[in-house]
């Protein structure tokens, strides 16, 4: 508890919080501290999408962009992958397995040579599956491979343009994230245009992405070759020899080493376009994430908005204060931002996990916890939401706490999530009615939930079916 706070006898959970004023924060620190949320739905290692702003931003400089187009790029590149998390159930139901290794292995395929194309559907169609099912997986992918391909493209770069459009971000950025997958030579998707008439910062973060993830498996040399190869077809030629040339600099590559590769990335913001957030963009970007988050999984929709609804309900009934209630709801906004990094495979499968696969969902609420720690203003709030799996007797996890160990807040949005999680709609059962899930819960009061939070939540209870679309 702080001095202002024991000295007034105010609870811990009721005094403003200590994370660093919303007003000295740029707009870049936080998208590029999330970025590394929309590396775990795209199966690539840390800080690509930083890594393929550094690359983007150089070539921006080198062809002479100005200060508003450049800005424009920066937020293109860094929230290119926004609408990722939006195909993964259809991938994971296409292609079974780990669709975060289908997603991972399909960026090293040059998808306009159909032998790289076959080859990736035998590897990745069905891995373990009885071999009637895995050749009916075959067949439909052979049969319907375009068409597939073309709605797992179209439904990420629409969801990803709409999310930066309701972000604030103008037509350049909007543009430039829906036409992140056109070719130069038209065989792209989702619409097939050609040349120019791709948006230029489509044309700079396709060519930023590739590299990267060659650069990342196998060293600069690799990264040149592929630049050079899909130079014409993929890529917009003067971009090619944009990007040879830069790469030639002295720092192009050591700039992509992990090291302050965050605050490097940030220093590449033109400093007059520069955007500092109020209380109402960050609470954006709050909800943002968390309609990223949900859609992951066709029966999380809308589980996140809903966990936060009612954890500020709860929070109102015990009497926080409205500052604090606003603090929180980000915080179950973003709850299960982690779970970005567990496959569809396992968080869609109807049947009962097992040990290995409970596991990787555990893991979930590190994730959670590392990414809202690179957020500065989410740095008090981190731990809050990443214990929300928590439970008063201990058995609970990722740190095993118990009883007052856990926080007042992580109590308030554990027992909301569990009240969602009852009666939503989950791939093992359906919905269960509200009066039966607040007598569910009753039967783990002081176990698996608080019984202060609980006894707020039969309070406020909507009393109807929560998830109902």
């Amino acid at each position: 508890m702080n001095a202002v706070a024991h000295q007034a006898g105010i609870p811990d959970w009721l005094a403003p919080t200590t994370a660093s004023p919303v007003s000295t924060l740029r707009l870049s620190e936080i998208i590029a501290a999330l970025s590394y949320a929309l590396d775990l739905t795209e199966g690539q290692p840390p800080g690509h999408c930083l890594r393929a702003c550094w690359i983007g931003m150089q070539i921006g400089q080198s062809i002479g962009l100005d200060a508003g187009a450049l800005s424009d790029l920066y937020y293109t590149l860094l929230l290119k992958d926004t609408g990722c998390s939006s195909n993964a159930a259809r991938l994971w139901e296409l292609y079974g397995g780990d669709e975060l290794r289908t997603k991972r292995d399909f960026k090293l395929v040059d998808s306009q040579s159909l032998l790289q194309l076959a080859g990736f559907v035998l590897r990745h169609a069905g891995p373990g599956e009885a071999l009637r099912t895995r050749i009916r997986r075959l067949i439909n992918l052979c049969r319907n491979g375009q068409e597939l391909a073309t709605e797992l493209v179209h439904t990420r770069c629409e969801r990803g343009a709409d999310i930066v459009q309701r972000l604030g971000f103008g037509e350049a950025v909007v543009s430039g994230i829906f036409s992140l997958d056109e070719h130069w030579n038209g065989k792209g998707r989702p619409q097939g245009v050609s040349g120019a008439a791709i948006p230029l910062n489509s044309r700079i973060a396709l060519l930023a992405q590739v590299a990267d993830v060659f650069n990342t498996i196998g060293g600069e040399r690799a990264a040149c070759a592929q630049v050079r190869r899909r130079a014409g077809s993929w890529f917009d030629p003067q971009l090619c020899t944009a990007f040879l040339g830069v790469s030639r600099g002295p720092s192009f590559w050591s700039g992509l080493h992990p090291d302050g590769l965050e605050q490097r990335v940030m220093g590449l913001e033109p400093a007059a376009r520069s955007i500092l957030i109020d209380e109402q963009r960050l609470d954006g970007i709050a909800e943002a994430f968390a309609d990223i988050i949900d859609a992951k999984s066709n029966f999380t929709y809308g589980h996140s908005q809903r966990v936060a609804q009612y954890a500020e309900a709860v929070a109102l009934e015990l009497g926080m204060s409205a500052p604090r209630r606003r603090w929180l709801r980000r915080g179950a906004l973003l709850h299960d931002i982690g779970k970005l990094g567990v496959s569809n495979g396992i968080l869609d499968k109807p049947g009962r996990l097992d040990e290995q696969e409970w596991e990787a969902v555990k893991r979930h609420a590190q994730f959670t916890e590392d990414i809202l720690r690179r957020v500065r203003v989410f740095g008090d709030l981190a731990p809050i939401a990443a214990a929300h799996h928590e439970r008063p007797d201990g058995t609970g996890y990722p740190k095993r706490l118990a009883g007052r160990e856990i926080g007042l807040e992580t109590r308030i949005i554990t027992v909301a999530d569990i009240f969602d999680a009852i009666t939503a709609e989950r791939p093992y059962r359906g919905p269960t009615p509200v009066e039966q899930a607040l007598a569910l819960m009753e039967r783990e009061r002081d176990s698996a939930v608080d019984g202060q939070c609980l006894d707020a939540l039969k309070r406020v209870a909507p009393w109807g079916s929560p998830a109902s679309p």
